[in-house]
């Protein structure tokens, strides 16, 4: 296992459906359980060897750039967008800091926990560069907290990863934690383009790969899912 020591964290959105607490912060910055989203994930990444973490940034950014600025366990390196470029178009914006190696991709608003061995290290054991371009994390529908979904994926026995289609009801849902190879972003337009179009591409060459989540993972997206997970979470809310 080679070990990976640059990550991206996609920081940028404006977490609509999350106000009005986005109105004065933005959601990266929301706390559950006591800390915010995505100290947990920096945590994470930190805690799997990564030394530099790239975070692309847009709302509320000044405050997201201060709160940042308060950690020095890794290098943080920041990617502002004048204009929102959705997911990869804010990575392939941010490819000349990240550098020519796989690396991490993180959602700054997952909740994840992991198994008995982290999900970044198995993800990581897990990736082959021969014969992938993209090996996103996978959580089971059925055990997503607050997903109520068709779900996203299948995952046949060797990790092959296909979207769903249609009516089709999958069993896996996008953990929003992957890892990528800059060259899937070879000859793409800069601008504003989902991360979707990245997995459609691997997923027609033969190189998207799927890995199931063993752990809890979350689906906080709006105040009253923070409610509901901190519950499941037994966290006593008095304590904030």
């Amino acid at each position: 296992m080679k070990q990976i020591e640059t990550a991206m964290v996609l920081a940028a959105g404006l977490g609509k459906r999350m106000r009005p607490l986005t109105d004065t912060l933005p959601k990266p910055l929301v706390p559950v359980a006591g800390r915010t989203l995505i100290d947990r994930v920096i945590d994470r990444l930190a805690e799997a060897g990564v030394k530099r973490v790239v975070v692309n940034l847009h709302h509320h950014r000044a405050t997201l750039e201060k709160h940042l600025a308060t950690r020095s366990d890794v290098e943080l390196i920041l990617s502002p967008e004048a204009d929102l470029l959705e997911t990869g178009g804010g990575v392939l914006n941010a490819l000349q800091l990240i550098g020519d190696a796989p690396f991490y991709c993180a959602n700054a608003d997952v909740l994840w926990f992991d198994g008995p061995t982290p999900a970044l290290r198995r993800l990581a054991q897990v990736w082959d560069p021969e014969s992938c371009d993209a090996l996103l994390l996978m959580q089971a529908a059925a055990s997503a907290f607050g997903y109520e979904g068709r779900g996203d994926y299948f995952v046949d026995p060797a990790g092959r990863a296909r979207r769903r289609k249609g009516n089709e009801v999958a069993p896996f849902v996008y953990a929003g934690v992957q890892i990528l190879h800059p060259r899937r972003f070879a000859g793409l337009v800069p601008g504003r383009f989902s991360l979707n179009v990245v997995y459609d591409a691997a997923e027609a060459d033969g190189r998207l790969r799927g890995m199931p989540h063993d752990g809890l993972w979350f689906h906080v997206g709006t105040p009253e899912s923070i409610v509901e997970t901190e519950f499941q979470l037994g966290y006593r809310r008095e304590r904030r």
